[in-house]
C-alpha cells in the first residue's frame, strides 16, 4: 500500500543507475526532483532525459528493485509501492528501432531476396541460366504466394496493426533480420534451382497447397483486422478477443492466438505446394517460435481476465 505521505504537494525521487551489460553499479549523479503523485513513469523518464540527453525515453529501464522487472510507462506513482521518497534503478537498454521499423524491414528483405533467385540474377546459378525462367508452373506459383505472403505483412504493418509495443533494441533487429532473410534464400535457391523437380502428386498436390495457403492468408488477415478493432488509438486498457461475424475469426473459441495458427498453416500449405525441405525446416522452427509467443500471450490473458474462455489453448485448438 502507499503511504499517506502521497497526499503531499510531490513525491521526492532518487535514481540509481545499474549497469546492464557489466551487473555492477555506476555512479551517477543522484537526481532528486519533487514530482506530483499523479506522475507516471514516462514523467520520470523525460525528466530523467533532461539531465542525461543520451538516455531518451525509450532507452530506459527503470526499476524498483535491481532484480525486479522494468515498470511500464504507463504506471503511476501513488500506485506504486513506494513512500514519499522513490528510489528507481535504471538500466541502459541501448539503441532502439520502432517495432513498425522492425517489421518493415524483416519483411522486405525476403521479398527482394526471393525474387532476385526468381529471375536467376547472375552470380546464383550456373551463367547459362542467368535471367533464364523456370519451365514448371508451381515455381511461378511459389514466388506469387511468397510475395504475396510479405507484400500483405508490408501493408499490415502500414495500415492495420497498432503496435503497443514501443521499440526493441537495435542489436535485436541483426538476429531477427539474419533469420528471415536467411531462410528466404535458403528457400528460394532450392524452389527457383534449375534441377528444381515437381511435387511427386504433380498438380492435385500444388493446388491442395495453394488452397490452404490462400484460406489461412484470408484467416491470418482477418485475425489482424478483429485484433485492431479491440484497440482504439491512445488506449492502453487490454480486451479479450472474441469472435466476429466474419467466419474467420470463430477459431478465437478455441485458441488465444488464431493469428499465429493461421500463420503456420500458410507455411504448412506453402510446403505442400512447392514439396522443398528448406521450407519445411523454416515451417518447424517458425511453429517453435510462434507457440513460444502464444503461450506467453496465453498466459497473460489468463492473468489479466478472470473470467478468460477456459476452453481456448494458445495456438493448436486441444493441443497446445
Amino acid at each position: 500500500m502507499v503511504s499517506c505521505g502521497l497526499c503531499l504537494r510531490g513525491l521526492r525521487f532518487r535514481l540509481q543507475c545499474v549497469s546492464q551489460h557489466e551487473g555492477g553499479a555506476v555512479d551517477l549523479d543522484e537526481a532528486a526532483v519533487q514530482v506530483e503523485p499523479t506522475a507516471t513513469i514516462l514523467d520520470i523518464k523525460s525528466l530523467f532525459h533532461k539531465s542525461y540527453p543520451k538516455w531518451y525515453p525509450a532507452r530506459q529501464s527503470l526499476r524498483l528493485d535491481s532484480k525486479a522487472k522494468s515498470l511500464r510507462d504507463e504506471d503511476v506513482l501513488q500506485t506504486l509501492p513506494v513512500g514519499t521518497t522513490a528510489s528507481f534503478y535504471f538500466s541502459d537498454l541501448g539503441p532502439q528501432l520502432t517495432w513498425g521499423t522492425v517489421f518493415l524491414t524483416e519483411c522486405v528483405g525476403p521479398l527482394i531476396i526471393y525474387l532476385m533467385f526468381y529471375f536467376r540474377l547472375p552470380f546464383i546459378y550456373a551463367p547459362k541460366y542467368d535471367f533464364t525462367s523456370s519451365k514448371h508452373w508451381v515455381v511461378h506459383l511459389a514466388c506469387m504466394c511468397h510475395s504475396f505472403h510479405y507484400i500483405k505483412r508490408i501493408l499490415e504493418t502500414l495500415f492495420v496493426h497498432r503496435i503497443s509495443h514501443g521499440t526493441m533494441p537495435l542489436r535485436n533487429i541483426f538476429k531477427n533480420c539474419g533469420f528471415y532473410w536467411c531462410s528466404a534464400a535458403w528457400m528460394a535457391y532450392y524452389i527457383n534451382h534449375p534441377l528444381y523437380t515437381t511435387p511427386s502428386y504433380g498438380q492435385q498436390q500444388v493446388n491442395i497447397g495453394l488452397y490452404v495457403f490462400l484460406v489461412c492468408q484470408v484467416g491470418n488477415f482477418s485475425i489482424h483486422i478483429a485484433l485492431r478493432n479491440l484497440k482504439t488509438t491512445g488506449a492502453k486498457a487490454k480486451k479479450i478477443p472474441y469472435p466476429t461475424k466474419n467466419p474467420f475469426t470463430w477459431i478465437f473459441w478455441l485458441v488465444s492466438c488464431p493469428n499465429y495458427t493461421y500463420e503456420l498453416g500458410s507455411w504448412i500449405g506453402f510446403t505442400v505446394m512447392t514439396q522443398c525441405v528448406p521450407v519445411a525446416f523454416f515451417t518447424l522452427v517458425a511453429f517453435v517460435q510462434m507457440t513460444v509467443w502464444a503461450k506467453g500471450k496465453h498466459r497473460s490473458y489468463l492473468k489479466e481476465f478472470r473470467d478468460y474462455p477456459t476452453l481456448r489453448s494458445s495456438i493448436l485448438p486441444f493441443i497446445l
